[in-house]
């Protein structure tokens, strides 16, 4: 049997007004696969991967994910807090006590992993919205996440910075043997995962085969007057 990465059992959440946001959601990411999460605003998308994270904590059911897990935001601005490149990502290892030279080296090493090692000394201020999430990404394989979770890391982006974040995802995962959950409204992101998740009302409606659930919904959308 295959080893699982996530693992969500009979998973349900609530706000405090009682507004009900995930209901009785199981589900399972195979270890080193890179999954998508699809649905309509408000369906539940990214407060899932919020509780996937431990930023949320459910009233009921089971979460198990392995660690590290890193999470990159929809802005990357709210992520990185430091002046350059270079040092954001140090930042983020600051609580393992590596000694300097290790920590040099996995910087080097993660920002080698998303093509920006010549961009270590740039101001985070100078990078463009695709740089900042190639940054924030780097993060995660600087603490050598073995999860990664995006909440539509490419809603703020140009097209062509859409594509190459997906695409660049994609190499990673499989060449790291990384597992990755990606939130995406965008049916063209779908081309690059293993599968894919559709949430309804914080409901889990259909899973599968990533081109199945992409003719699905461009059925329903082609059916809307």
């Amino acid at each position: 049997m295959a080893e699982v990465g996530i693992q969500v059992k009979d998973l349900n959440f609530s706000w405090p007004n009682g507004e009900t946001a995930i209901k009785s959601c199981s589900l399972e990411v195979p270890k080193g696969e890179f999954w998508m999460l699809l649905g309509t605003n408000g369906s539940g998308k990214s407060t899932l991967l919020r509780l996937l994270a431990g930023l949320l904590v459910p009233q009921r059911g089971e979460i198990g994910v392995l660690q590290p897990v890193g999470f990159v935001f929809q802005n990357p601005d709210h992520q990185l807090v430091m002046p350059t490149v270079g040092a954001d990502i140090a930042f983020g290892l600051v609580e393992e006590k590596l000694p300097p030279a290790v920590v040099r080296a996995r910087v080097e090493e993660a920002l080698g992993a998303v093509n920006l090692l010549s961009l270590q000394l740039r101001p985070i201020y100078a990078l463009s919205g695709g740089q900042k999430q190639r940054v924030a990404i780097a993060g995660a394989i600087a603490r050598h996440c073995e999860i990664l979770l995006l909440d539509e890391p490419t809603a703020l982006l140009d097209p062509d910075s859409q594509l190459d974040l997906v695409a660049g995802v994609h190499r990673l995962v499989k060449s790291r043997g990384m597992t990755a959950l990606w939130v995406t409204h965008r049916l063209d992101e779908l081309n690059y995962c293993d599968g894919a998740f559709l949430l309804e009302k914080g409901s889990l409606v259909d899973w599968g085969e990533p081109q199945r659930l992409k003719q699905r919904l461009m059925a329903v959308h082609d059916e809307v007057p």
